[in-house]
């Protein structure tokens, strides 16, 4: 997990360079809670891609459970696309659920903004609730794979 980590450290620095230097785009807000907000989303979505793993039985079947609940709803439904303002409220409502939602709002805080934990907050902790719980059933998972 530490060589996943690391390279999605370096893809999130990569990013950060080419919106600043590439696409001029202003940094607003503070770098270290960009990187600890960042941190946070990429452990618990590299904690949910351990548990498909651990839960999946085969490589075939977890590939495609991530790609069904992580990839597609991060993409569709994070606001990152489509505004979530303009989903039907079924759609809205499911969102509601999806982790990438809140990372995107953090970032365009973060970055655009200039905002900080006093209006963040509530993104934060749901990622932080987010993967403290997915790290305990991956945990269990694993346990029970390994037993």
């Amino acid at each position: 997990m530490l060589a996943y980590c690391v390279v999605g450290i370096i893809d999130m620095i990569i990013s950060i360079l080419a919106a600043l230097f590439v696409f001029n785009v202003p940094m607003r807000g503070s770098y270290w809670l960009l990187f600890a907000t960042s941190f946070l989303f990429l452990f618990g979505s590299l904690m949910w891609g351990i548990f498909i793993s651990a839960s999946a039985r085969t490589q075939a079947v977890a590939f495609q459970l991530g790609a069904l609940t992580s990839f597609l709803p991060a993409m569709q439904l994070s606001g990152f696309i489509y505004a979530i303002e303009n989903m039907p409220f079924p759609v809205r409502v499911l969102t509601y659920i999806v982790p990438a939602r809140y990372f995107v709002t953090i970032v365009k805080g973060i970055f655009l903004k200039g905002v900080g934990l006093r209006i963040l907050w509530h993104e934060i902790l749901f990622l932080t609730l987010f993967g403290i719980f997915v790290f305990f059933r991956t945990a269990r998972a694993m346990r029970q794979k390994v037993a």
